[in-house]
């Protein structure tokens, strides 16, 4: 489906040094966000250049590469967004669409809070004003691609920085040779890229908003809905019910295992296992290891390297002796075999029991197998999801942090990959001698190619980028390794060994195929077998890799039957998505950008429209109904093909072609109709049942909850006063039990405890809730156990009173504020707060200090400007010995009760361990097979007697 682009204008061209117009005004009383510079005159002999980059780990890198007479700062992403408050005139918050699309942008100005100690954009950017005053120039240096394009162009226009002194620089890796480039070509800032993300930005919100807003009227608050997500979940509900309508057939698969005539190969046929039927529903699924996994995936997502269907397992079927073979029914009576039923098996088998089996004919042939193009995007969070079993968001943050740079000891921060969010595989002609030099010095001449291999890139790629590929050779995998996380070191050596065998020549296979006469039927069994590696050398490919051999045969040759099996199959309905393929499909149909699958991937999980399942996507019930309304009421939306063409526009727009305005004005028209015509025709999704509350009498309702995503039927009375917060079970599920009266009393307002229960299980809550919220834990001995003291420590963040929690590796102070503030300090011996070790080490995310913190597997370094920076690193040898008597001590290891568990693993079968749970100390049972089977149970009361009776036995363990 084609938008009509009659309308589209030309974009014209700004002139070189005009200034954009700002921001409308803020809304009444509201403080301005802008932050001004003054006196923005050149400054010439002030003796630096700024250097603006997006995060500090960047910044660090690039400061190895960069003299005395430059200072490079980090923007930390974006400095400002689209305002999210609705003023008169905007048509949707933030958009004056009537006025030519104008978009108010604001900065978050929010100083330090509680318990989020970070700096604000409004800080950054004043920070980035105060030195840009004082600069020669300003080099704006964000990630190049559109977002960096613009993020440059917010910093510019927000502090209203002057043209002359203001350029854009773009490298692709952060090498000193790139960032030299940079420097000696910088340029104006690309306002056709800023427009056509800002076209972006302006649809996913005038779509975003104003679908969200609906769905939380008309089913359930919490949902949302946008351009690219709502079709991305359209997906998998269109895969999901393919597989609901999905009808099963049966056929058979006809094999005989053959050998040459008086080869002497032995072999005993057994009548009993010459039927295979296929397995039942409900029989236990056989164990599947990680490799064969990956191949299954691989095989969904990638072309078998011979070109050819992936070859089906041959369950049930021996393996062939040696000078033996299997050969599969191919045709019967001249036609293509079509054997549906068990009696057409018999029939044929019955028919070439006793028939001669001839050799009819032999084609035998080299094939070359041609290594795949080094990383993009996409590629690359599919196959790290196939090899590296890692989701999309694992694989964007660890190469985040391979293109900013890692610390490798004595050489500093240094920046082990090239830009991770492209679409193109071009690699440069300095990348090409220095790969090539490599293939030659490490593997030898034969496997390297007569010229460079050439690949090419999808039709809207951007070829001023590069593909993912390491910006040193000589910085093996194996020599960064003591410096990389697990992730780090098994992500960079994928895109290493990727891009080395990019270069390399194809692998060779001796390919046979062979055909086989029995009267009416004809056989056929291929074999292959590697006779050069080539690429291969340097990546093998997922799964089991095994030659196939067949012996010497000739045509005409005779050969004897030795045994005939009938396998029973069934036909499957297509796989549900696991992320690789989901990203593929997403590729494939132009949703988004590579760059997006990640949050795409995210969101709509968050969201409760899909869930994974042992790395498959389902799509849940509100999934479906969301899809299901947006359909009907906004098909436009929810079209493949107007997704993909949107993307195509924003192209245009980047390259000149089409102006952002009217590529909008076109969407918004049809858009904004049936937006008006679904407030009134879209029905809500709550309704009477008939029923009335058996509590209090008023009418039941079905409705979608907010917390679940579920749907459920409560009392309708559940906002009156007093609310009735009855609802009904579902179905199976049992009633929610009542609060129970108890002997206990509020330790702090001396009301009843209630026993109530919890996700994890019962526990006390005092009666006055919720003007008192204490709650207590419920003891193995059935005692009430404090889950929160308050003590005489206040919080050094926000000043509320710090508690004393019982936490999985003791007891510890946290807020009393929490959730709102998220403060927690270790307790020291004399039970006090216990002062942080003062480790002279900086954060290299937000420039704080870094202190000791204590955590499962031990201490570790952790940012004090936790949780606005999260970074945390391990304490090096060095520094560990130095402040060995200062680290916090282990937590006493507590002995087990010791009970007997008859219970095997619901799981597997498997004997089952007692093991304690994180929430209260309660106990569960585990599987001893973890990790390969993750089996839980519940403790029953007669095991929970059983416990109570041995706990007192049990004693802490020195450690």
């Amino acid at each position: 489906m084609r938008l009509p682009t009659s309308r589209k204008k030309p974009a014209a061209k700004p002139p070189a040094a005009a200034k954009t117009k700002k921001a409308a005004a803020p809304a009444k009383g509201k403080k301005a966000a802008a932050v001004v510079v003054e006196d923005q005159a050149p400054a010439p002999g002030k003796g630096f250049d700024l250097v603006v980059v997006e995060s500090p780990a960047k910044a660090k890198t690039i400061n190895k590469y960069l003299g005395s007479a430059y200072k490079v700062l980090a923007s930390y992403g974006h400095v400002r967004d689209l305002a999210e408050r609705k003023l008169k005139g905007e048509e949707v918050a933030g958009i004056r669409i009537a006025d030519g699309w104008k978009l108010r942008y604001t900065v978050d100005e929010a100083e330090e809070e509680a318990g989020r100690k970070r700096r604000s954009p409004k800080n950054i950017l004043a920070e980035i004003g105060k030195e840009a005053k004082r600069a020669t120039r300003v080099l704006l240096a964000s990630d190049p691609d559109r977002e960096g394009e613009s993020i440059a162009w917010h910093i510019a226009d927000e502090l209203q920085l002057d043209p002359k002194r203001v350029y854009r620089i773009r490298f692709n890796e952060i090498t000193k040779t790139a960032i030299q480039n940079a420097l000696a070509q910088p340029e104006a800032v690309d306002m056709d890229r800023v427009k056509a993300q800002e076209a972006r930005r302006a649809m996913d919100r005038v779509v975003g908003f104003p679908l969200s807003n609906l769905l939380a009227k008309k089913v359930t608050r919490g949902l949302s809905a946008g351009r690219v997500q709502s079709v991305a979940v359209k997906l998998i509900v269109d895969r999901e019910r393919e597989i609901e309508a999905f009808v099963t057939e049966e056929y058979w698969k006809l094999t005989a295992l053959l050998s040459p005539h008086g080869s002497g190969v032995s072999w005993t046929a057994d009548p009993k296992k010459e039927k295979i039927y296929a397995k039942k529903k409900g029989d236990p699924e056989k164990p599947v290891d990680d490799a064969t996994a990956a191949a299954s995936e691989a095989a969904e997502v990638d072309k078998p390297e011979d070109g050819a269907e992936a070859p089906e397992e041959k369950a049930g079927i021996p393996t062939p002796p040696p000078g033996s073979f299997l050969a599969e029914l191919a045709k019967w009576n001249g036609a293509t075999a079509d054997v549906k039923t068990e009696a057409d098996a018999d029939t044929i088998l019955d028919a070439i029991r006793d028939v001669p089996y001839v050799v009819s004919k032999i084609e035998q042939k080299d094939r070359q197998e041609r290594a795949q193009p080094p990383f993009i995007t996409s590629t690359l969070q599919q196959q790290a999801s196939i090899r590296l079993r890692f989701p999309t968001s694992r694989t964007m943050q660890t190469a985040q942090k391979l293109y900013e740079g890692i610390e490798l000891g004595k050489e500093g921060q240094v920046a082990l990959i090239t830009y991770m969010r492209t679409d193109s595989t071009r690699v440069s002609n300095d990348a090409l001698t220095m790969v090539r030099e490599h293939i030659q010095r490490s593997y030898g001449e034969k496997y390297l190619p007569e010229k460079p291999n050439a690949y090419a890139s999808g039709k809207a790629a951007q070829e001023a980028h590069e593909a993912i590929r390491p910006t040193d050779l000589t910085q093996t995998p194996q020599k960064v390794q003591q410096y990389l996380s697990n992730d780090q070191y098994r992500l960079y050596k994928l895109i290493y060994e990727r891009f080395v065998a990019s270069q390399m020549v194809p692998a060779v296979f001796a390919v046979t195929a062979v055909e086989v006469e029995a009267g009416k039927a004809l056989f056929k069994a291929t074999g292959k077998i590697e006779k050069f590696d080539g690429y291969r050398r340097v990546l093998p490919p997922v799964g089991k890799q095994e030659d196939v051999t067949l012996p010497a045969l000739a045509e005409k040759q005779p050969l004897d039957k030795l045994d005939l099996y009938a396998g029973q199959h069934f036909t499957q309905p297509p796989s549900r998505f696991n992320e690789a393929s989901l990203v593929k499909a997403l590729e494939k149909e132009g949703i988004g950008r590579p760059s997006t699958y990640s949050s795409i991937i995210g969101t709509i999980q968050r969201r409760g429209y899909v869930e994974q399942k042992d790395r498959r996507f389902f799509a849940t019930e509100i999934g479906k109904v969301v899809t299901d309304l947006l359909v009907q009421h906004f098909p436009k939306i929810m079209d493949l093909q107007f997704t993909s063409h949107f993307e195509e526009e924003l192209d245009e727009i980047e390259t000149g072609k089409y102006r952002y305005e009217d590529v909008l004005d076109e969407f918004w028209g049809p858009f904004s109709q049936a937006l008006d015509a679904a407030k009134d025709g879209m029905q809500p999704l709550k309704t009477e049942t008939g029923e009335m509350c058996p509590e209090c009498g008023k009418p039941l309702v079905a409705r979608y909850s907010a917390k679940t995503k579920k749907k459920f039927v409560g009392c309708s009375g559940w906002r009156d006063d007093p609310p009735c917060k009855y609802f009904k079970p579902g179905e199976g599920d049992d009633a929610r039990p009542k609060a129970e009266p108890t002997e206990f009393t509020c330790p702090k307002c001396g009301k009843m405890m209630l026993k109530r229960a919890g996700k994890s299980g019962p526990f006390l809550g005092c009666s006055g809730y919720p003007e008192c919220k204490t709650t207590m834990n419920i003891g193995a001995d059935g005692q009430p156990v404090l889950s929160a003291v308050e003590t005489e420590f206040k919080c050094e963040k926000c000043g509320s009173p710090m508690v004393k929690r019982e936490g999985r590796r003791g007891p510890f102070l946290g807020c009393s504020a929490y959730p709102k503030c998220r403060n927690v300090v270790d307790l020291g011996a004399d039970g006090k707060p216990a002062k942080p070790i003062e480790t002279g080490v900086v954060c290299d995310k937000c420039g704080k200090p870094m202190t000791v913190k204590r955590g499962p597997r031990g201490p570790f370094l952790a940012c004090t400007g936790y949780p606005g920076c999260r970074n945390a690193k391990p304490v090096p040898a060095d520094l560990k010995e130095k402040i060995k008597d200062l680290l916090p001590p282990p937590p006493p290891k507590q002995a087990m009760p010791e009970v007997e568990i008859p219970d095997p693993c619901p799981e597997c079968g498997g004997p089952m361990r007692l093991q304690k749970s994180r929430f209260g100390g309660r106990f569960f049972l585990g599987c001893k097979n973890y990790p390969k089977c993750k089996g839980t149970a519940k403790v029953s009361p007669e095991l929970e007697a059983k416990i109570a009776e041995a706990t007192t036995a049990a004693a802490p363990v020195p450690s």
